[in-house]
């Protein structure tokens, strides 16, 4: 990064390895390795099953509950579901769920034109993966419950 350092004056390198400071991600490159292999050896299509099979079953949990809308229905789309709750707002739920275990986000999530499309300042987002299970999209569930105990 630097050609030339004193208590005078620094001199930075020309271009472009003036840009090149610091120590390689040598861990971050290790981990990735570690992620592909444990991919590798679960399959991806074992994990798209999977993460279908929670998304089936988070749509059809959280359809049921009173008051709660489901934005975005697409029929193929990835492992997450946002929703907002009728009278509540999205932080609020995050904070209530927080106080639950329950671990989701909450915000404009960087789409406001698709907020404001949907006519909602904000939603509520769970988003599942292989490290999920049925188990944990049902106590979201209870937790949302728990919402409108507070709310209700």
């Amino acid at each position: 990064m630097i050609s030339s350092v004193t208590f005078e004056k620094t001199l930075y390198n020309r271009l472009p390895f003036k840009f090149e400071a610091g120590t390689p991600n040598i861990a971050g490159a290790i981990g990735l390795g570690a992620a592909l292999d444990y991919v590798e050896s679960v399959g991806i299509e074992a994990i798209a099953a999977h993460e279908k099979d929670l998304l089936d079953h988070a749509t059809g949990v959280l359809s049921g509950i009173p008051g709660l809308r489901i934005i975005g229905t697409a029929r193929e789309k990835a492992g997450l579901v946002s929703f907002v709750i009728e009278g509540v707002h999205p932080h609020d739920v995050g904070t209530i769920l927080d106080q639950e275990g329950i671990a989701i986000r909450a915000g404009h999530h960087c789409t406001q034109p698709l907020m404001e499309r949907f006519g909602v300042p904000a939603t509520a987002r769970a988003s599942l993966g292989l490290y999920n299970t049925r188990e944990e999209i049902d106590a979201l569930a209870a937790a949302i419950h728990k919402v409108h105990e507070v709310f209700g």
